[in-house]
């Protein structure tokens, strides 16, 4: 079978997390061929892989987001349709536009999205939103907001769609898009896999971001709703890592028997025979983490500074590549600013090795989905500290019929003093925390296989391509 793989922001540009998982998955599949369509930001990312691409994957098709704004103006005005209109308000005000004829406009017939986005039609919706909405408003800045909104969408339908017999998106938003697309084209199947949930992520980064105007907040993330719907509403299947990000997505507009769970697993081999650390006076803490915001680097960095006040041996190991080489040079400012010692930042190293020299794990992120730098953590019989994100709480004290016990310490983000005291106590409870990494060793080498998300995967690949002969979609 040819699946074509659609990701956004991570694989094969950057490592760790979600590119970790899909370059393993694809490995293990190798009876099939794969595609990868990628969407970046910028073209200067043009084939710069951080990975070395299985053998089985056949094809790449790269598309950045900033190549939108090459486009080129258009002199011929061009005479939409009712129906090409409704689709297209209803696109502007974020709400469920008839997607099919937006494929059929921007990648059928290749009609340019500066012809809608510089047309009196655009700017007549525009002024309508702007006097309902934004009455205190500047309609410059409005229209230069919705225009930097939609532009990227619009270029987005009119890519040149690699073929395959079914597409697996692994988010919403653009890559979501492709995936719909595709199956429009080809009159195959496509089915969504999320490891966290995307518009609740973008949720959280508007809010926080300084480059949106507070006016404007609320628009972008309708806007991302909206992308979001395209892929829920027709998708084959919709697969998440636990239970309560697939209840997530039925609150969002998930049909339920669209949806299941399919959880990480990791190569627990590969890990299970790491020897434990020998006393050598120092407790060891590892953070195998990106140098990025969503990781909160800087608030596990604050709550070290504190740890080494009440444990005089504790050493931090920061362990990752620069994702953000901004936020990473703002981390090592910190540093050097709280005068904080024994902080070892290694860059990228082999993991397996460098697990060798670590007492316990931490993990300070302000989101995540199923971490698997936990599960290797558990495997190698290291516990952890974690935030209480995704479903690290699930992990640390077990999921419903799991009664292993504890195999870590859980404590809500970007809480400087609870990750601290957790910390603590992971270093002075000598007994306890070797107790936990029993209990997450247990834990993965019973739940959280590798082969057995291969084969879960294996069988929703079946069952979907089963399920399309049969209702004669094709």
């Amino acid at each position: 079978m040819r699946i074509c793989v659609i990701l956004e922001g991570c694989y094969p540009y950057v490592t760790g997390g979600v590119s970790t998982w899909v370059h393993q998955y694809m490995k293990a599949m190798p009876e099939h061929e794969f595609v990868l369509w990628t969407v970046a930001a910028s073209s200067e990312d043009a084939g710069k892989f951080k990975y070395q691409l299985p053998d089985n994957v056949v094809e790449v098709h790269e598309v950045f987001l900033q190549d939108a704004l090459k486009l080129a103006s258009v002199k011929k005005k061009y005479k939409f349709t009712e129906r090409e209109l409704k689709a297209l308000t209803d696109f502007v005000h974020c709400q469920r536009p008839d997607w099919n004829v937006l494929f059929e406009m921007y990648n059928d017939r290749k009609i340019s999205p500066m012809s809608f986005l510089t047309s009196s039609e655009f700017l007549d919706i525009l002024t309508a939103i702007c006097q309902r909405d934004y009455p205190y408003t500047a309609f410059s800045d409005m229209f230069h907001t919705m225009r930097s909104m939609f532009l990227p969408v619009l270029y987005v339908l009119g890519q040149e769609v690699p073929k395959a017999d079914l597409y697996h998106t692994i988010a919403t938003g653009y890559s979501g898009l492709l995936a719909r697309l595709g199956s429009y084209k080809y009159k195959v199947p496509f089915m969504l896999t999320e490891h966290g949930i995307y518009t609740r992520e973008r949720e959280e980064e508007i809010i926080r971001a300084r480059w949106v105007p507070s006016s404007f907040k609320r628009t972008w993330v309708r806007f991302f709703y909206m992308l979001s719907a395209a892929v829920y509403d027709q998708a084959d299947l919709i697969t998440s890592l636990f239970d309560n990000a697939r209840k997530t997505q039925i609150n969002i507009g998930c049909r339920p028997e669209k949806c299941r769970v399919i959880s990480n697993g990791i190569h627990y081999e590969r890990f299970c025979d790491i020897p434990l650390k020998p006393e050598n006076g120092w407790i060891d803490i590892g953070a195998i983490v990106r140098l990025a915001p969503i990781k909160d680097v800087k608030t596990l960095i604050y709550s070290f500074y504190e740890l080494k006040f009440r444990v005089k041996n504790a050493r931090l190991h920061i362990i990752g590549p620069e994702d953000d080489e901004q936020y990473a040079k703002e981390c090592y400012e910190l540093v050097d600013q709280l005068g904080v010692q024994d902080v070892l930042f290694t860059g990228m190293t082999d993991i397996l090795k460098y697990m060798e020299k670590l007492d316990f794990t931490v993990l300070s992120s302000i989101s995540e989905g199923q971490p698997l730098s936990v599960l290797e953590s558990f495997a190698a019989g290291r516990p952890c500290v974690t935030t209480d994100v995704g479903c690290c709480r699930e992990l640390l004290d077990g999921m419903e019929g799991d009664h292993l016990g504890r195999a870590g310490l859980c404590v809500p983000p970007m809480e400087r003093e609870a990750l601290c005291s957790a910390m603590e106590r992971m270093c002075t409870h000598t007994e306890e925390r070797y107790q936990m990494g029993k209990v997450g060793k247990a834990r993965v080498e019973r739940f959280f296989r590798h082969e057995d998300m291969i084969r879960n995967y294996e069988d929703a690949y079946s069952e979907v391509m089963k399920q399309w002969r049969e209702s004669g979609s094709h």
